[in-house]
């Protein structure tokens, strides 16, 4: 576009703004001028701007004055709304002072309506807050720390609100405006009412639903599921086991939840994250077949044995009588928290059943073909696993154990639990063997005559062997040649 009509086009708007603001001005001019008061709230436009002074046409042909700091941005022409501070023939004027004016008139209104104020918290004093009502030059209010929010008032929770700005309900204003209190959570209550009113028509009993963790106790967590709130207890958080809901839930997480019971006419609701996992007991006979081993963690001791977690959300029981020979639940190699390894005896997943040994266990039934691996008189070797007033037990193998009664010993009568001790390796023979009653008798004493016999058969060999070898073999022309050169008188004659 040529210059010559840039610059016609940008006087041509200046021209058509200075008319306006002309044709305002005298439209203020125009306007009879009532007489001024003190307080009152008077509309004008700004006529012209110095250095520290705005000068305000007010109506009557006759302007005003105000501090230059009290403008927003505003420029000549802009129509202002400001109190009259002073009615002398200077006429001085202030905006904040309008701003106050005005939200007093919509406080008054706003309380006597109860509608929402909004308003900006901008310090934490003692009891509550302090908040600015209409912006920065409108009204101090306060609102009770009970009052910031729905739930527990905790810190830091609480320092968290400065510098937000919320809608307050005014719960109590003075006609002078030096009184002020407010209200959030009445607001939030009705908000919370209103959203509970239709939540509430979602939960039933299976229902799935998102949620909010809004508080944490020892006992579980409360969750928001929208003006509505429901327990999850600790042990529904998650099939593992989880000693405080803390160390699983933090507050403000989201979560997803089932409802599993309704009472209290359903204000009281029971909810469950647990539900919503794999469950772990479906595919367990896949990952803990009988006869495998296992590494878990002890998770508690009952009066009959153990339970050890071997994975998340499965504790399988240790029977006391399964832990190792010697071991009592006392010993510290059992502790909670202490990791053990031992061997699969049963899965039942219907039961949620798993029964675990902390002693090797049969793949496979031991009775079967036992008197092929252990005839009677045959030796084996064993480990004590208990002692008896009638005898001592001996595990042969995995499922097999036998009994040594006190009679074949091979101890005085009386001493057998310090010759005996649960553990300790022995060698015992089979003395007797029951495949329908699945007994075996062992003897100690048996045994040791069996090594005593062995080691005696043994010792005459190798005396024989010796023997042999001192002594070489001869003809019988030789052994004749020898007993003629021992004879001494043949010694003689040769002499």
């Amino acid at each position: 576009m040529p210059q010559t009509l840039i610059a016609r086009s940008v006087e041509t708007a200046e021209s058509a703004d200075r008319k306006t603001f002309e044709a305002a001005l005298a439209a203020d001019a125009a306007t009879p001028r009532k007489k001024l008061l003190e307080g009152q709230v008077v509309n004008g436009i700004i006529a012209g701007i110095t250095p520290d002074i705005v000068l305000v046409s007010i109506g009557g042909k006759s302007e005003a004055l105000m501090d230059l700091k009290e403008l927003e941005g505003e420029k000549v022409g802009d129509r202002i709304e400001a109190v009259v501070v002073k009615a002398g023939p200077d006429v001085r004027l202030s905006r904040k002072l309008a701003v106050g004016h005005r939200t007093k008139a919509e406080l008054r209104a706003a309380s006597e309506a109860k509608i929402p104020v909004a308003g900006k918290v901008m310090a934490r004093n003692k009891g509550g807050f302090e908040v600015m009502i209409g912006g920065a030059h409108g009204l101090r209010a306060f609102c009770p720390v009970s009052q910031i929010d729905l739930g527990r008032h905790e810190e830091p929770a609480l320092a968290a609100h400065v510098g937000q700005t919320y809608d307050f309900h005014v719960l109590e204003y003075s006609e002078d405006g030096r009184r002020v209190v407010v209200s959030r959570a009445a607001l939030l209550r009705v908000e919370q009412d209103e959203k509970a009113a239709v939540t509430r028509e979602k939960i039933t009993v299976g229902a799935v639903l998102p949620g909010r963790v809004r508080s944490l106790t020892d006992f579980g967590a409360f969750v928001d599921l929208g003006g509505v709130d429901g327990l999850v207890h600790v042990t529904e958080i998650s099939r593992r086991r989880i000693a405080h809901p803390k160390d699983f839930l933090t507050v403000g997480q989201e979560v997803t939840v089932k409802v599993t019971k309704l009472a209290g006419e359903g204000k009281r609701i029971s909810l469950s994250m647990k539900e919503l996992e794999a469950d772990p007991w479906q595919t367990l006979p896949e990952r803990f077949a009988p006869g495998a081993s296992f590494t878990g963690t002890v998770a508690r001791h009952a009066d009959f044995g153990l339970f050890v977690e071997v994975e998340a959300g499965v504790d399988g029981l240790v029977h006391v009588s399964a832990l190792p020979p010697g071991v009592t639940l006392k010993d510290p190699s059992v502790a909670d928290g202490q990791t053990v390894q031992g061997w699969v005896k049963e899965v039942d997943p219907k039961q949620r059943r798993l029964s675990l040994s902390l002693r090797e266990v049969a793949t496979s039934n031991p009775w079967e073909s036992v008197l092929e691996r252990h005839p009677e008189g045959s030796v084996a070797s064993g480990e004590v696993e208990s002692v008896a007033l009638f005898g001592v037990f001996v595990r042969l193998e995995p499922g097999l154990t036998g009994l040594i009664p006190n009679s074949e010993s091979g101890v005085p009568p009386g001493t057998v639990n310090r010759h005996f001790a649960p553990g300790q390796k022995v060698e015992v023979k089979v003395i007797g063997v029951d495949t329908a009653k699945k007994r075996i008798s062992l003897s100690a004493s048996g045994a040791k005559a069996e090594a005593d016999r062995g080691e005696l058969k043994s010792y005459r060999e190798e005396t024989a062997k010796r023997e042999k070898a001192a002594v070489p073999s001869v003809s019988v022309f030789g052994s004749s040649l020898l007993q003629a050169l021992n004879n001494p008188k043949s010694k003689q004659k040769k002499g």
